[in-house]
């Protein structure tokens, strides 16, 4: 399965902030996510992706932000190459520490910062074959006051994004099918959520055929369980002489059942040559008769 979280990403590349409040939103979110300080007081941005690279130094152009490439190194884990850069002006710094509360009164700024929050260190799996891990989307920011902040931009969609802390950085994110084909519904991520759409389709498809076979594996067992029941009740009734003393009928559904204990009702019956309800009655009847 492809890349899913590039699928989003790619969608998102495609939506550039046209105005200047959703520019330093989108910026803003950037550097809250993947922006750190150096010692020096300058703003660093890292990404192991080009394209977002390429798009952070659109948005810091518009802002006239001077940004340079600082170092690009190979990632051990990841095996891709990490682009730094650097800015300079103060105007980064405090685009980076901008209360991310303030983007929520508009909708569009709202929703620059939530698709460059997701370009800077967002994630999203997809339930694989046979795996039992289901839906997850999250975001990482650099500071709490951010990840709060972006819980409220949330709330202008209503999504309700859940807040954690993992290691040094605060993570918020969304875990059910409906929260995230909302997210990718309003976020305009279309492609990302057409596909998105047709695993969970087919998810929940296996998981009703799932169902649909446990369901069926509980009526065999407990079918098995109940003739192996009959068969001893029906077998102690013909040791102690008692079933000799009972009417045709019920002789011969007992003598059917001994005989052969791994025979559906349904089978069972059209050996006998009678209805299943009927065969159930007296079958019920034996049983009643062997607890007295």
């Amino acid at each position: 399965m492809a890349n899913f979280t590039w699928e989003i990403k790619r969608d998102f590349l495609q939506n550039f902030p046209r105005d200047e409040d959703c520019v330093e939103a989108a910026l803003s979110a950037l550097l809250a996510t993947a922006g750190s300080a150096t010692p020096r007081g300058e703003i660093g941005f890292t990404s192991e992706n080009e394209r977002v690279a390429e798009y952070f130094l659109r948005l810091s152009e518009r802002l006239a932000l001077r940004a340079e490439l600082w170092n690009a190194e190979r990632d051990p884990k990841s095996k891709k190459d990490k682009l730094t850069f650097l800015c300079k002006s103060g105007e980064a710094e405090r685009l980076m520490r901008s209360d991310s509360y303030r983007y929520a009164e508009s909708e569009e700024r709202a929703l620059a910062y939530l698709r460059a929050a997701f370009l800077g260190s967002g994630s999203c799996t997809l339930p694989q074959n046979g795996a039992k891990t289901g839906f997850h989307l999250e975001f990482a920011f650099t500071s709490l006051e951010s990840a709060e902040g972006f819980c409220e931009i949330l709330a202008v969609f209503e999504l309700l994004g859940k807040l954690v802390k993992r290691g040094e950085r605060y993570v918020v994110y969304l875990k059910s099918r409906e929260a995230i084909s909302d997210f990718l519904s309003v976020s305009g991520a279309h492609s990302a959520f057409k596909r998105f759409e047709e695993v969970s389709a087919l998810r929940e498809e296996s998981n009703n055929s799932n169902r649909v076979s446990n369901c069926f594996a509980g009526n065999a067992d407990k079918t098995a369980i109940a003739s192996a029941a009959q068969t001893v009740a029906f077998s102690e009734l013909e040791r102690t002489g008692k079933l000799e003393t009972l009417p045709e009928e019920l002789r011969a559904a007992a003598r059917a059942r001994i005989g052969n204990p791994t025979l559906a009702l349904s089978e069972l019956a059209a050996m006998l040559g009678i209805t299943k309800s009927c065969l159930n009655h007296r079958l019920r009847k034996l049983m009643q008769l062997a607890a007295k």
